[in-house]
């Protein structure tokens, strides 16, 4: 397809490969893909016909796989060109679709007024197979009913035009036979009106206008058997043409997937080397302050400490905006305080408003419930982002936290968030480029640091929210930032939430612990932890070695790196479980959770902790663990 430049040609192709393969093949994802790269072709012709034509396939195919959510928008496209195009080609497949999608919603009384539509005009049109695939469809309607009768006439009728089309069919291609005939009868036709010509020829050679006739008779029956020739010649060679761009395609989007799949794994890879010595890093720095105390106020260790965390913030920005354009992100329901939230967000981003000689203010609408629902560790992502940018760019000034209610409808409250500074600003025209990946402004004089990914990512779970962002600014007056989120707030759920929540059971006990991780630094920061902790700890250097130690010994919990040499630590965890050991065992991997997560639980591994991580966090699983494991004993 890339050898023509023609956008019409594109759109029909791709229309076409679409009907082949979510109506011949059954192949409906890939057919699906093709009509959405037909309706792109579509509008850049401005072909509303088109669109509308393509998105009626379109729809099909979705309810075809039970897909109504996504077909509703196409459903609805076609429902509007149709009020201002009437057009008798797609009223009928139209009619029978909005009674599919209505028999879905449950909604019986439109759906049967659609589906009778579909009949009575696929009756008048004659549209024979689309009047078959209306009965079909209304007879589930029926059967869903339990109106027996009608849906069994409905399928008679269905099988009925099914046959009749399939005759018609039939007759079709005997006709195209008959004409093959008829052909080879008009060639020995011509076969024998070339002997009489050469008779005639010879008798009435002495006269030139019969002559004259004849060869301009022969001379028109070579051009037109010329053209002809050209004609098909030129067929031959489209067909051949769109034969080699529709595998060019095939093998672009395969290359796309690989290339797609490629730029995962190096995205996975590079957080998980970046992590490990991160690991080492923060690790080591909160050992040296644990273990001396004087050196809490060393700015050379403090700064240490910012910059590790800092890197490693890089690292998990990149790793975010990363899963928010492959779709892996899927928002949790918690229950918080909105306030709570933002005076965290103000104790955390403490150190970079000192430095610039930043004051923080809150203020939070009264008429906000103390408690809502929803994905609070996301929401406090955006918040950080936003903050922190309005600190970096602001000197000597402040920043304003601000939620006003907008609506309430039933348990839904519709919030305004407000960031606002008074720092340096953002000109005019760079105010559509600051939520593009990579893209820094300002930064002409000072170095405000950042990869460019902040504002990228807010707008991008913004999005996941249902929600988007507004910016105001003005060179030398400041910046607001504003977003409208909708929050539940429902009490029988969040006491549901409440009491679904672990609680930190912590234990006087002193509990066995073995440790796989090849590492040596890691080795030591994680030893180091556990023993701060009263609890034993035995480090092994690999899997076979932590095999050989389960054989004598006895724990009461496994920490398992998953990244290991010589045998990794989901074939570890395989190997102990078939041993029929039930110890748990917690991973402690630089992998993202996501990434390992279904492996993990097939494997037999019981909770995942990613590094660097707080020791709060890692004691709170451990004791939960071995809490449920004691009560199961």
């Amino acid at each position: 397809m890339n050898l023509t430049q023609n956008d019409t040609i594109k759109q029909r192709v791709n229309n076409n490969l679409g009907n082949m393969f979510c109506f011949e093949k059954k192949k409906y994802d890939e057919g699906i893909q093709y009509y959405r790269k037909a309706i792109e072709y579509s509008k850049k012709i401005s072909d509303s016909s088109q669109i509308a034509f393509t998105n009626l396939n379109l729809t099909w195919a979705l309810f075809d796989i039970g897909n109504y959510k996504e077909g509703e928008e196409s459903l609805k496209i076609i429902n509007s060109y149709y009020k201002k195009n009437k057009n008798d080609f797609v009223i009928v497949v139209l009619d029978m679709l909005n009674g599919m999608y209505y028999n879905f919603k449950n909604e019986d009384a439109k759906a049967d007024f659609y589906f009778k539509e579909a009949i009575r005009l696929g009756n008048k049109l004659n549209e024979k197979s689309d009047l078959s695939y209306s009965h079909l469809e209304y007879s589930k309607l029926l059967l869903k009913q339990k109106d027996y009768k009608k849906a069994y006439e409905n399928l008679e009728i269905y099988t009925r035009l099914n046959d009749e089309i399939y005759a018609e069919e039939k007759l079709e291609k005997a006709n195209i036979e008959g004409i093959n005939i008829e052909l080879d009868e008009y060639k020995r036709t011509v076969d024998k009106i070339e002997t009489e010509r050469d008779l005639q020829y010879q008798s009435l050679k002495k006269t030139r206008i019969i002559v004259l006739l004849f060869i301009i008779a022969i001379f028109v029956l070579l051009l037109f058997l010329n053209s002809l020739i050209k004609n098909n010649r030129f067929r031959l060679k489209s067909n051949a043409d769109l034969l080699v761009a529709n595998e060019e395609l095939i093998v672009a989007n395969k290359k796309a997937e690989e290339s797609a799949l490629l730029k995962t794994q190096f995205v996975s890879t590079i957080s998980h080397e970046l992590r490990t010595p991160l690991y080492g890093v923060v690790g080591i720095a909160d050992l040296l302050l644990e273990e001396h105390k004087e050196l809490a106020k060393s700015p050379h260790l403090n700064s240490l400490k910012f910059s590790a965390r800092y890197l490693l913030s890089l690292v998990n920005d990149i790793l975010q905006i990363n899963k928010i354009e492959e779709n892996k992100i899927i928002l949790d329901r918690m229950t918080f305080n909105l306030t709570d939230e933002f005076n965290m967000i103000k104790n955390s981003l403490s150190f970079i408003a000192k430095k610039n000689n930043n004051k923080i203010y809150i203020d939070v609408d009264p008429l906000i419930p103390e408690s809502l629902i929803g994905d609070k560790l996301r929401f406090a992502q955006v918040l950080m982002n936003l903050v922190s940018n309005a600190l970096k760019f602001t000197k000597n000034g402040k920043v304003d936290i601000i939620a006003r209610q907008i609506t309430l409808k039933e348990e839904v409250h519709s919030i305004e968030i407000k960031i606002q500074d008074n720092g340096i600003g953002i000109a005019s025209l760079d105010q559509d480029k600051i939520f593009d990946k990579f893209v820094q402004v300002g930064r002409k004089e000072l170095d405000y640091q950042g990869t460019g990914l902040g504002l990228s990512i807010v707008k991008r779970l913004l999005e996941l929210f249902g929600s988007d962002i507004v910016v105001e600014s003005e060179l030398g007056k400041g910046t607001v930032f504003t977003f409208c989120i909708d929050f539940e707030c429902n009490n029988l759920k969040i006491n549901e939430i409440i009491n679904n929540i672990q609680v930190d059971l912590t234990s006087s006990q002193i509990f066995k612990v073995l440790v796989v991780e090849d590492n040596h630094i890691n080795q030591l920061i994680t030893k180091k932890i556990i023993e701060k902790n009263n609890y034993s700890c035995i480090v092994v250097d690999d899997g076979f070695k932590a095999l050989e130690i389960l054989k004598n010994e006895v724990f009461d919990i496994i920490l398992m790196d998953i990244n290991m040499p010589l045998i990794n630590g989901f074939e570890t965890s395989r190997r102990i479980r078939m041993e029929g050991i039930d110890t748990p065992i917690i991973a402690l991997t630089a992998f993202d959770k996501n990434e390992i997560t279904d492996e993990a639980i097939m494997v037999g591994i019981n909770d995942i902790i990613v590094k660097p991580f707080e020791s709060v966090q890692l004691f709170k699983i451990i004791n939960c663990l071995i809490l449920k494991t004691k009560v199961v004993v």
